[in-house]
């Protein structure tokens, strides 16, 4: 993640997360540990997977405590398997008691959507189609979970509501109707914002290509449809295939030649990697 990104944003979620987790104490940590010591704890792999999300493991232990170190012995994108030692993490005992879980909730989700997104990426080779994610992330994980498709080879659709046109049914309801919705929108968003509309049918394609739309999604519509409407559009705008796409369909949607295929299920279904920190050992001789 970008450091000037991680300060700005990645920060203060993971501050919240910290206080969500310590109220006011750690009591076990502060049972074993009442003084400061030096210790010594191994990030080790428990499944084979794509790890992502390093440079928040790393920082949630360094805003407890600055002068805790993350040596790591692999980097975002990598694929690891079971067994294998991935970090040392020194410091404070009690910071690295303390600040284990939510450091690893971060790699251990942040890894699952990027070992996810690697499958589907990789039934993508040879073709020039980009898998994309959508806005159905975490609430308050969306700036990591975006990262790690990234790591794990994908591609990020718009952040937010205010970074592109997305115009979907109820939007196209809204205004009265396709060609109505992309001239509304050409009329209020920046020359710099793009223009997308979800279509369902060839109706609706015929009249968002003839419209003007920089981005025509097909939304849920079977294969046969997918290529009649390619034809329709017929180079007019970019093509992005959406709805129930998984690691079965995903090689014959991109064999009709759309240029992005959007999945949801890369944030929102993808299960964890399975990581542990383990073998702590306290390195101050006592």
């Amino acid at each position: 993640m970008d450091p000037i990104a991680m300060k700005l944003v990645g920060d203060d979620l993971i501050l919240q997360a910290l206080r969500e987790d310590i109220t006011f104490e750690d009591v076990s940590t502060a049972s074993v540990c009442p003084q400061a010591r030096q210790a010594e704890v191994q990030l080790i792999a428990k499944a084979d997977g794509v790890i992502a999300g390093l440079d928040v493991f790393a920082r949630t232990f360094a805003l407890l405590d600055p002068a805790t170190t993350v040596e790591a012995t692999a980097a975002d994108g990598d694929e690891v398997h079971a067994g294998q030692h991935l970090a040392a993490v020194k410091g404070d005992a009690r910071i690295l008691l303390s600040g284990e879980r939510v450091a690893l909730n971060y790699l251990q989700r942040m890894s699952g959507i990027a070992t996810y997104t690697r499958r589907m990426v990789r039934a993508l080779e040879g073709t020039n189609t980009k898998l994309v994610d959508t806005r159905k992330t975490t609430p308050g994980m969306r700036v990591f979970e975006k990262a790690a498709v990234l790591a794990g080879g994908g591609f990020n659709h718009r952040y937010n509501l205010s970074t592109a046109v997305m115009l979907k049914d109820n939007h196209i309801n809204a205004a009265g109707g396709v060609a109505k919705a992309i001239q509304m929108a050409r009329a209020h968003a920046s020359f710099t914002c793009t223009v997308e509309i979800e279509c369902e049918n060839l109706g609706m394609v015929r009249e968002a290509a003839d419209a003007g739309a920089d981005i025509i999604m097909l939304d849920n519509m079977d294969h046969d449809a997918m290529a009649k409407a390619i034809k329709v559009i017929d180079g007019r705008a970019k093509v992005e295939a959406s709805g129930n796409v998984d690691a079965q369909n995903i090689r014959a949607l991109a064999d009709l030649g759309v240029d992005f295929i959007s999945s949801g299920a890369l944030t929102h279904s993808a299960p964890i990697l399975d990581l542990s920190l383990k073998h702590l050992r306290m390195l101050d001789g006592a």
